[in-house]
């Protein structure tokens, strides 16, 4: 077969395979929240996000993984010497693992999960959404900019944005606990004056 075709083939199912990876998380969180729900509520949510985890993880996520992995060795074999030799292709295989890795811990949280079991709460889950961005970054980096020194300041950029967003995503938080609060004694948060001075 052509390289390109290989190459095209490869992309494909990169992209399905992170797009199942980042909806499979989404449906791990949507469940954990869903347990919450009163009595009536709670199963059918439940039955249903787990019929999607499994159609999602069943249908796109393993097939789109294997088929990564079988069209990117694929690749490598079809010149080994060159890109055995290349550093950013060392990376980008660690960068692989890691994914791979990341891909095993979502099986198993989907186990847990059609088994009746939340050890993980939501904060946590989102936590672990980002660790995909994280290397989907290094992997587009390391392949496109073939060096190492994009991929520094890349995931750099990424890990200032996250960082960013989790001090929003705890002052949301914050405000939502302190709204819950209120509303179960009965009271209203008085609004701020416009030209109140700060405390």
């Amino acid at each position: 077969m052509d390289i390109l075709y290989i190459k095209s083939l490869h992309i494909i199912f990169v992209v399905c395979w992170f797009a199942a990876l980042f909806y499979v998380v989404r449906l791990f969180i949507y469940t954990y929240d869903a347990q919450s729900k009163d009595e009536i509520a709670r199963p059918i949510l439940t039955q249903q996000l787990m019929i999607m985890q499994r159609k999602l993880w069943y249908i796109i996520g393993w097939p789109a993984a294997i088929g990564t992995h079988l069209f990117g060795w694929w690749l490598i074999f079809k010149n080994p010497s060159y890109y055995f030799s290349q550093p950013w292709m060392w990376l980008k295989l660690i960068a692989v693992l890691l994914l791979s890795i990341y891909h095993f811990e979502c099986e198993r949280l989907y186990r847990q999960q059609k088994s009746g079991i939340f050890k993980w709460n939501s904060f946590k889950l989102r936590l672990f959404n980002e660790a995909a961005t994280v290397l989907l970054v290094a992997i587009v980096f390391l392949v496109v900019v073939k060096s190492s020194t994009g991929l520094l300041w890349g995931i750099l950029g990424l890990l200032a944005f996250a960082a960013v967003l989790m001090v929003a995503v705890t002052i949301y938080r914050k405000r939502s606990k302190i709204e819950n609060e209120t509303k179960l004694k009965g009271e209203s948060i008085p609004p701020t004056p416009p030209n109140a001075p700060e405390a």
